[in-house]
């Protein structure tokens, strides 16, 4: 297997090539952009794109998805089906217990709700898997953006799904840099409290302007902070971190 990223300098956000071997077949995860270097390398290595798989519908996930139509016409586009029309371009749906053939790659989606009620993260030959925001290295996904779902079922998407992966499966998320499930499973500071390594917080806080507990304020892929908070009912929820007073 072969991967070949491209990052948003503005939204640091992750478009990757998958492909099997130089020559080969190869999916595109995301196109966030600039996909312009990705395009560049599927023609240097004469590779047959077969399709684009999409982790979820936000607009620093598919922001380049015309262009990569444009330079391979035809190639499907597919969303889990909560989200497929929330993009256009987009050709069919995925879905979990549905395998993805790209020549010699096998890909399994599987649904991580949080982030989006469709989100789908995407095992690739049961080594690698693709997170778009449920999962970061040292992080995790918020649940505030549009056709966000519940922190409940972040952490399920999480400790349930993404994180009951074998410890060397290598993690490749849709923002920043790439991890493993041993490193999160071990350093993750939302991961070691979900786990009961570390304690949580229980400090009062103002969040998005209602009181609340803060759990943890943690470190987010952008060089910002991400904050779980309680609020006063006991539902808890994972905020950005500049929406919250101490």
């Amino acid at each position: 297997m072969v991967i070949e990223r491209s990052m948003s300098d503005q939204w640091l956000s992750n478009t990757y090539v998958v492909a099997d071997h130089e020559g080969g077949s190869a999916v595109m995860v995301d196109a966030g952009g600039p996909v312009a270097p990705l395009l560049q390398y599927l023609n240097a290595n004469r590779l047959d794109l077969t399709h684009v798989l999409l982790t979820h519908h936000h607009h620093d996930h598919v922001a380049d998805l015309e262009a990569v139509l444009q330079a391979h016409p035809g190639t499907p586009v597919l969303i889990h089906a909560n989200e497929r029309g929330l993009v256009e371009g987009v050709t069919d749906t995925m879905a979990p217990g549905e395998t993805i053939r790209s020549g010699e790659l096998t890909i399994e989606p599987l649904h991580t709700p949080g982030h989006t009620s469709g989100m789908l993260s995407l095992l690739v030959d049961g080594t690698d898997v693709f997170t778009g925001d449920t999962l970061f290295r040292g992080s995790v996904g918020g649940v505030r953006a549009p056709d966000h779902t519940t922190c409940a079922d972040l952490r399920s998407s999480i400790m349930d799904t993404l994180l009951a992966l074998p410890g060397q499966t290598r993690i490749h998320p849709g923002h920043t840099d790439p991890t493993t499930v041993a490193d999160e499973l071990a350093s993750n500071r939302f991961v070691r409290i979900w786990r009961g390594l570390d304690p949580e917080g229980d400090a009062p806080c103002e969040a998005m302007g209602e009181p609340a507990t803060l759990i943890l304020l943690g470190d987010d892929y952008d060089g910002g902070h991400k904050a779980w908070v309680r609020w006063s009912d006991g539902a808890d929820d994972i905020v950005p971190g500049s929406q919250v007073k101490q």
